[in-house]
């Protein structure tokens, strides 16, 4: 993560949380992105696709089961 902008680098944190929270399967998107400070659920859909290549369900649907 060096070299990253601090912007970046909190998006990244963000997102590989929302990943973890996506494997335990109890959250939903809503709480997944209000808990991860990725604003709307539209907006972490958005950003979780742009950056992950799969929308959050789909992505709890393949990698996690």
């Amino acid at each position: 993560m060096t070299g990253l902008p601090p912007m970046r680098r909190l998006l990244d944190a963000r997102l590989a949380r929302a990943r973890e929270l996506l494997g335990s399967g109890d959250l939903t998107i809503e709480a997944i992105a209000r808990h991860c400070g990725l604003g709307t659920p539209a907006n972490f859909r958005t950003l979780f696709k742009a950056h992950v290549g799969v929308p959050p369900s789909v992505y709890r649907e393949t990698f996690v089961g």
